[in-house]
């Protein structure tokens, strides 16, 4: 089975990350920062040491070859994968979950990668998925997980307490280098709208670099770049009205064209099965950039009662960034509030969609609103808090 490739032994630090060769699959020799990502079973069959100009710093290559040992799988020509079975990494995220549900209503299999948790995943298992328990910072965990699956579906990110390159970084590298050594025949990939315009950014950076380890690594693939998602909002801006405490926004005249994630699973399968999307890049939008002040206006005229707003000059962000570099144990809270800063400067996050649409056939008056989603939201949640409050009323009478 010829199935070989160059892959990195060495890994950059998020400010080496741009320099990545995309025609080698190598990096920067003054790395700081390395680590060997082949699982046990993917040992490599032969390695090379090459010189850079500067002398004592070396680049190190590993060519890694599908084959048989212990705990491989045995893909031999002929071994019938069905094109419907999938496998979602990250299906209980705020993505993930749309993604299986709109997976199971189209009626494919779907195999969700869970990570080992005190609280299990069950309502995956109840809509009627199957769920494995793997690790992408453990990349040992991941081959398994992979047996008999036709296309990966990444909706996986970092936890908030964790670092950065842990599963954004390294995890996302070592379940591409096994997808393409164990035959996976298609890969979609969720990404960041302008991720390549901030490499000052280390998750952005990062989501770059993902980007092009996987278009180089021959595997069939779709990436698409996402803005924001409307389901983010709910807890950031309406829940905080709802129970009359701050609502934490920032001075700056950001634009964001957020998604119904519902949305984002209902084209994400549109492109799946369109054969003229793969290799390609998108990027989805919705229908309208807002920034946070007409969102919560938004908020409000649905609530029916005005916000607490605490507004947070974006020279406060980056104040505490500057400050919390200064210690090591935060250093991911600095990473997370460079994020911030972007998503507070005077950026728009949106692209227009026409061209997209007209790839995917699909209608854009389809496409959920802003204003369509939050008013449904606010309908619903204030008639079950009517119906609580008309409850309680009844039980106080009834005592």
């Amino acid at each position: 089975m010829a199935m070989a490739w160059r892959l990195p032994t060495q890994l950059p630090t998020p400010g080496n990350l741009h320099h990545y060769d995309s025609k080698t699959l190598s990096f920067p020799a003054s790395l700081s920062w390395c680590r060997t990502l082949a699982p046990d079973h993917l040992l490599p069959s032969s390695s090379s040491s090459t010189s850079t100009a500067t002398g004592t710093n070396t680049r190190r290559f590993m060519k890694c070859t599908a084959r048989a040992g212990a705990g491989a799988v045995n893909l031999a020509p002929g071994t019938p994968v069905r094109p419907t079975s999938i496998l979602v990494v990250g299906a209980t995220g705020t993505l993930g979950r749309q993604i299986v549900r709109r997976a199971l209503d189209e009626g494919y299999d779907v195999r969700c990668l869970v990570r080992p948790r005190p609280a299990p995943a069950d309502f995956l298992r109840d809509w009627g998925a199957t769920v494995v328990n793997a690790d992408l910072s453990k990349p040992e965990t991941i081959p398994a997980t992979l047996v008999g699956i036709h296309t990966i579906i990444d909706c996986a990110t970092g936890r908030p307490e964790e670092p950065i390159k842990k599963v954004d970084w390294e995890g996302k590298v070592a379940l591409i280098q096994c997808a393409k050594a164990m035959g996976i025949q298609k890969f979609v990939f969720y990404s960041i709208h302008n991720c390549d315009q901030h490499p000052e950014v280390p998750l952005m950076e990062i989501k770059y670099c993902t980007e092009k380890f996987l278009q180089d690594s021959g595997i069939n693939h779709i990436i698409i770049r996402l803005c924001g998602f409307m389901q983010g909002i709910i807890g950031q801006y309406a829940v905080p009205i709802l129970e009359e405490k701050s609502v934490w926004g920032t001075d700056a005249p950001t634009r964001i064209a957020y998604m119904d994630t519902q949305d984002v699973a209902r084209l994400t399968f549109i492109a799946l099965r369109n054969e003229k999307v793969n290799g390609k890049l998108l990027t989805f939008a919705g229908p309208r950039a807002w920034t946070t002040q007409e969102v919560i206006t938004l908020c409000e005229r649905f609530a029916g009662q005005e916000a607490n707003i605490t507004t947070v000059p974006v020279s406060v962000l980056r104040v505490t960034r500057q400050l919390t570099r200064l210690f090591e144990w935060t250093n991911d809270v600095a990473d997370r509030l460079a994020f911030s800063e972007v998503l507070s400067s005077d950026t728009v996050f949106s692209v227009p969609m026409s061209e997209t649409y007209g790839l995917l056939g699909v209608d854009g008056k389809d496409i959920v609103t802003l204003e369509k989603y939050l008013q449904d939201y606010f309908t619903n949640i204030l008639k079950k808090l009517k119906d609580i409050k008309a409850q309680s009323k009844q039980s106080d009478i009834y005592f």
